[in-house]
């Protein structure tokens, strides 16, 4: 199992100490580094700070959403981080949700997630072969455009500049199971959220399918502290604010996972209390089991022994969000 470092958006600026991390978890061999994005710092730009201070680990972005950009100016970013980087760019794209993609992009949500995530992948793959022009007779992601308010003009075009790697990593955030089960079928690998290593029957059915060199790498939270309640603190946090804040009462992914989890009343709870402006009691209102499930957190031999849960499973590489250097060194250590 592969370790990466995750180290997530920016909140209300940049952090200082994101560079030194990555060049941190270089130095301890870790395999990987990914930035994110919601409605504040964008994934790609703080990627290319990081590639120009480090020179092996690879680069990912967890998760870029789909709605910031046409998948060709996707692609673009990509294939150009590749070629700067020395070719160690993976792509992890995610849809996010309504109050996102409406209320931040100003774009409809679609109609049908699958078919708009199965589009958006197919012109990144052309984009990335250079073999033709990039045509799509899309439902969502048509190229070239033919609505009623076009000109008629446009035409299928390749990119200017070659891409370094035709087959450059494409991983999809994936949540719900027809989603995964597509995930499995156009792209290279799976950025689970809310991964239980304790609750992994459900997705058996779908990795079977998955090539032998898929990808399944969830995000979790590790923290080597004392007292594992220290460290549940940030995940309760961070599981409050995405369960009840992320998303519509009747329209939130991070919720229904939640439910399928066995969650379902606490899930509703924290919704209504978020939405409330009760959000102390939000994040209180987070079980302990399951943040527990879902990290790694407390004195070292606890992670030791909860570590060989995630290693027993699909896992292929761990992508860890960590507070501080020690916590990165005992994960490398423990994962030797």
């Amino acid at each position: 199992m592969r370790l990466g470092l995750a180290l997530g958006y920016w909140g209300r600026g940049p952090d200082p100490g994101h560079v030194g991390l990555a060049q941190e978890a270089e130095r301890l061999g870790y395999d990987s580094v990914w930035t994110a994005e919601a409605w504040g710092s964008d994934a790609f730009t703080p990627l290319t700070w990081i590639a120009a201070h480090t020179s092996r680990i690879r680069l990912g972005t967890g998760i870029a959403q789909m709605a910031a950009r046409s998948p060709t100016a996707t692609a673009m970013q990509a294939l150009t981080l590749d070629h700067l980087s020395g070719g160690r760019m993976m792509l992890g794209l995610g849809l996010s949700g309504p109050q996102v993609v409406e209320g931040w992009y100003g774009r409809p949500f679609p109609s049908s997630p699958l078919t708009a995530t199965r589009e958006y992948v197919d012109v990144i793959r052309q984009v990335l072969r250079r073999e033709a022009p990039v045509r799509l007779d899309g439902r969502f992601h048509a190229l070239p455009y033919a609505g009623p308010d076009g000109t008629g003009l446009g035409r299928p075009l390749k990119p200017i500049t070659h891409p370094l790697r035709a087959a450059l990593p494409v991983l999809l955030g994936a949540e719900g199971p027809r989603n995964i089960a597509q995930t499995v079928r156009i792209a290279d690998g799976w950025l689970p959220l809310y991964w239980s290593p304790f609750r992994t029957d459900g997705y058996h059915a779908p990795l079977a399918e998955a090539p032998e060199d898929f990808m399944v790498a969830p995000l979790v939270r590790a923290q080597v502290c004392a007292d594992p309640a220290d460290g549940l603190l940030p995940v309760k946090a961070m599981l409050g604010f995405y369960i009840g804040g992320m998303g519509a009462r009747g329209r939130n992914f991070h919720a229904e996972l939640m439910g399928r989890m066995g969650y379902e009343e606490e899930a509703g709870r924290i919704q209504r209390l978020f939405a409330e402006g009760r959000r102390e009691e939000a994040v209180h209102a987070v079980p302990d089991a399951f943040a527990d499930e879902i990290s790694l957190v407390g004195p070292r031999e606890r992670i030791a022994d909860r570590l060989a849960a995630w290693r027993s499973g699909p896992v292929t590489d761990l992508l860890v969000t960590a507070p501080d250097r020690e916590t990165l060194r005992v994960l490398a250590e423990l994962n030797a």
